[in-house]
C-alpha cells in the first residue's frame, strides 16, 4: 500500500504545475480528473492528442494514475441530465486506457437535482434504484468493451448509501467489471462515529474482495468531514482491514486543501507503515 492523491487539490495551475505539485509533495499516485485540461471534469470528447498528453505528463513525473474520476449524478430527477452524463461518462471510459489508467470512478447518485453527494428523502424509493443502476448498466457496456472496470462508492448520501446495498448492487450487476471504492469515512452516520468499528468490520465482510481503490479524509462526531488526522475515523482500524482484504493500491486522500497535504501525508504514512503483513 502506497499513499495516493487526488490530483485536482493541486487545481488552479496548469497540467504540468499541478502533476509538479504531486510529485514534489512526494506522492506517487493519483486519481486524476479531467478538469486539470482546462475543461469540465466529463468532456464531451477527449481527442488522441489530448491523452496522449495526460498520459504523456504523468509518466514524465513517475506518477502512476490509480483511477480517472468519472462522476454524474446517476440518480438526477431528469433523464436529460442523466442521459447527458451517460455520455459523457462512455466517452470517459473509452478514452482512459489512452490516458494512463482503466480504472474510472462513479457516484450513485442523488435525487437532489443541485448535489449529488447531497441526501435526500427520494434515493430511497425504487424509481431512484432503478435509475442509477440503468445508469451504471450502461456504463458498465461500454467498460466491458475497453477493458476498463468502473468503481463505485458507498456513501450515505448516495442511492447505495451502505455496505449492503453496495453488495446487492454487486450481486445484481453479476458483472466483473464493476467494483468499490471504499472511503470509511463515508460509510459513517452523523452521530455514529462511536459505532465505527462495526460499520467498518461490516463494511469489509461485504465488500472486501471487490476493492479497487480505497480513499482517506476523516469525520467528526457530528459528521463534517475534514483532512485525515483531524477527526476521530480509526485510521488503524482501516488500514488494517485494508491489508486483511488484499489491499495493495494506493489511499487517496481527498477532501482536504493543499496547505492540509503536508500534516496529513505524515499522518497517513504513519499508519501505513505499521500496518501488519498480510
Amino acid at each position: 500500500m502506497d499513499l495516493g492523491i487526488f490530483a485536482k487539490t493541486f487545481s488552479g495551475r496548469s497540467l504540468g504545475e499541478a502533476l509538479d505539485a504531486v510529485a514534489g509533495s512526494g506522492i506517487r499516485s493519483i486519481q486524476f480528473n479531467m478538469s486539470l485540461t482546462g475543461g469540465p471534469s466529463l468532456p464531451d470528447e477527449i481527442t488522441a492528442g489530448t491523452a496522449g498528453d495526460v498520459q504523456g505528463a504523468v509518466a514524465a513525473r513517475e506518477l502512476k494514475m490509480a483511477a480517472v474520476s468519472g462522476t454524474y449524478n446517476m440518480a438526477h430527477p431528469d433523464p436529460d441530465q442523466r442521459a447527458l452524463g451517460g455520455a459523457r461518462l462512455a466517452t470517459l471510459i473509452e478514452a482512459a486506457p489512452a490516458l494512463g489508467t482503466r480504472v474510472v470512478t462513479l457516484c450513485t447518485g442523488s435525487r437532489d437535482p443541485e448535489d449529488m453527494w447531497r441526501s435526500h428523502p427520494d434515493n430511497t424509493t425504487a424509481e431512484a434504484w432503478r435509475d442509477s443502476i440503468e445508469q451504471i448498466g450502461q456504463a458498465l457496456a461500454v467498460a466491458e468493451r475497453h477493458g476498463v472496470i468502473l468503481a463505485f462508492e458507498p456513501e450515505y448520501n448516495n442511492v447505495v448509501a451502505d455496505a449492503t446495498a453496495a453488495r446487492r448492487l454487486l450481486d445484481e450487476m453479476g458483472s466483473d467489471s464493476l467494483r468499490v471504492v471504499i472511503d470509511a469515512a463515508n460509510l459513517i452516520l452523523p452521530g455514529e462515529l462511536h459505532r465505527q468499528t462495526a460499520t467498518l468490520k461490516q463494511a469489509f465482510e461485504l465488500l472486501g474482495a471487490s476493492l479497487v481503490l480505497a480513499h482517506a479524509k476523516d469525520v467528526r462526531p457530528d459528521g463534517s468531514i475534514v483532512p485525515a488526522g483531524q477527526g476521530g475515523l480509526d485510521y488503524r482500524l482501516y488500514v488494517q482491514l485494508l491489508v486483511e482484504a488484499g489491499y495493495d493500491g494506493p489511499l487517496v486522500m481527498h477532501g482536504l486543501p493543499e496547505s492540509d497535504v503536508p500534516t496529513a501525508s505524515e499522518y497517513l504514512r504513519g499508519y501505513i507503515s505499521e500496518a501488519p503483513a498480510r
